[in-house]
């Protein structure tokens, strides 16, 4: 009896240390440090905590961010101001809008799953160059229109161009987005450090302000140009940027990774132990249809179970406003409205500019409020702010010839800004924190793809009534439902 105890005692004890040792081994490449030292003293741990990991490397990890960054959002201001000129409607960018986010909801889980199984840098440059390829021909689709005379609505539709524009800016969308969840969601966490709290932090800040000053940069050029160049000229140009703007983008992200000594080249082990999740399988081309829904499926799965949802769902409700935020549909609505291209991209470029103010008041809001407290306050101020707009919106004449009532609802959505972008930068520390480094992307853009869902459910709702611009007081009031709604949701969950 005794010689058996201690064999089963010998074997549990092998069986623990050696599952230990799978652990340790798994999740060698993730910045451990914080768990592997002595006690350290309150001013040590400061220090530790707040520097990054690999800190020349998030250097040029910045820089290939403001390189594709400034040329994805001249992109985003240009295509539907140059649509909205096309013919007085806001029909053809709520389509094309809509079906870029349906193409979103179906691709955005399969994308982040096959880019699980690849190599980080090599993915990312190849939706770069996908993106880019994606925006040049689009600029020859509006090229084309620009050259038609179309005398109604449907005769816009049913243009060639439009069908093969609805392609490319689908493309385009889903590549853009599937990039910033990469460096949003797994290539900041690599190289600030998961066990850094304070250093991903202030890495999440320096992007999203290196975003935003691209948003300012972005519409503020177009704007500029587009009041003082015909349409088909100021594309010409973007296209141009776009063009260059590639091999920078592709060069850093390789720059990168070699500073980053390969860390972006590591295998995505699972953090259960089970070993490296790092090989990719080739399917058959029988099977790839079956296989392509089984990942969508996987990626709805692993979404809904994530243990921070409510507060990914806060962040999913605020994609229903369409409209009281710098949108496509929003600059249509301004353009039409006959407001100065250069005041339409001023507001765009305030809008950002309040974004980057929101990143220093979030962090003096999580010192004073804590982390979660601040998400709520961020929420409930983006529905104060929106709420006195939608009341000016219906007070007041809403058009070109009287200004005062349009400037001040153009304002307080400005304003609004410091809330939402505030919630952002609450809502993405405690995703990327809660989401295991294996499964970021597949649960990334599978929120990218419920955000779209969400979206387009809205812009559905758009092209239905978007033919008379009479209408849009009703997107106002379901784009004010859906973010007192997030706040609400949030907290709810808060509260409990």
């Amino acid at each position: 009896d005794s010689n058996c105890s201690v064999q089963i005692s010998q074997f549990m004890s092998d069986t623990i240390e050696a599952e230990n040792l799978n652990l340790l081994v798994g999740t060698s490449y993730v910045d451990s440090i914080l768990t592997v030292l002595p006690v350290l003293s309150e001013e040590e741990q400061y220090a530790i905590a707040s520097t990054p990991a690999h800190p020349t490397a998030l250097l040029a990890l910045y820089a290939s961010c403001l390189a594709g960054n400034l040329a994805e959002e001249l992109w985003n201001f240009a295509w539907p101001a140059a649509v909205a000129l096309i013919y007085p409607s806001l029909l053809p960018v709520a389509v094309l809008s809509f079906c870029s986010q349906l193409v979103v909801i179906v691709g955005g889980p399969l994308v982040g799953k096959l880019m699980d199984h690849f190599p980080r840098v090599a993915a990312v440059n190849c939706l770069a160059f996908i993106q880019v390829v994606s925006q040049v021909l689009s600029v020859g689709m509006i090229s084309i229109a620009h050259r038609t005379h179309p005398t109604s609505i449907s005769s816009v539709l049913g243009e060639s161009w439009f069908i093969v524009l609805v392609l490319f800016l689908a493309v385009e969308k889903l590549s853009g987005l599937a990039q910033g969840v990469a460096f949003e969601r797994d290539w900041i966490v690599l190289l600030a450090g998961i066990n850094r709290p304070i250093a991903l932090a202030q890495a999440n800040a320096i992007l999203q302000r290196i975003e935003l000053l691209c948003e300012i940069g972005g519409a503020s050029l177009f704007g500029f140009l587009l009041s003082n160049y015909e349409p088909i000229k100021c594309l010409k140009l973007a296209a141009g940027f776009m063009i260059i703007s590639l091999p920078i983008a592709v060069l850093l992200s390789l720059l990168t990774n070699k500073l980053s000594s390969g860390a972006l080249g590591l295998a995505k082990c699972s953090q259960s132990g089970s070993g490296c999740s790092c090989e990719v399988a080739i399917p058959d081309t029988e099977n790839i249809f079956s296989r392509s829904i089984e990942a969508i499926k996987l990626g709805w799965v692993e979404y809904s179970q994530q243990p921070v949802l409510p507060a990914s769902l806060a962040c999913v409700l605020l994609y229903f406003n369409v409209v009281l935020a710098p949108s496509a549909l929003m600059t249509a609505f301004l353009t039409q409205r006959g407001l100065n291209p250069s005041i339409i991209g001023g507001f765009s470029g305030l809008c950002a500019a309040m974004g980057i103010a929101a990143t220093f008041v979030s962090a003096e809001m999580v010192k004073r409020l804590g982390l979660l407290k601040a998400g709520a306050a961020g929420l409930i101020f983006q529905a104060s702010s929106l709420a006195v707009a939608v009341i000016v919106y219906w007070r007041g004449s809403i058009s070109s010839q009287q200004k005062s009532p349009l400037l001040m609802f153009l304002w307080l959505i400005i304003i609004s800004r410091l809330g939402k972008m505030s919630y952002d930068a609450v809502g993405a520390q405690i995703l990327q924190t809660g989401i295991p480094e294996s499964k970021a992307n597949l649960i990334g853009t599978t929120e990218v793809s419920l955000c779209s869902l969400a979206e387009s459910l809205m812009l559905g709702i758009a092209a239905v009534i978007a033919n008379d611009a009479s209408h849009f007081g009703i997107l106002v009031m379901l784009s004010l439902g859906s973010v007192v709604g997030a706040a609400c949701l949030y907290c709810m969950w808060l509260r409990n």
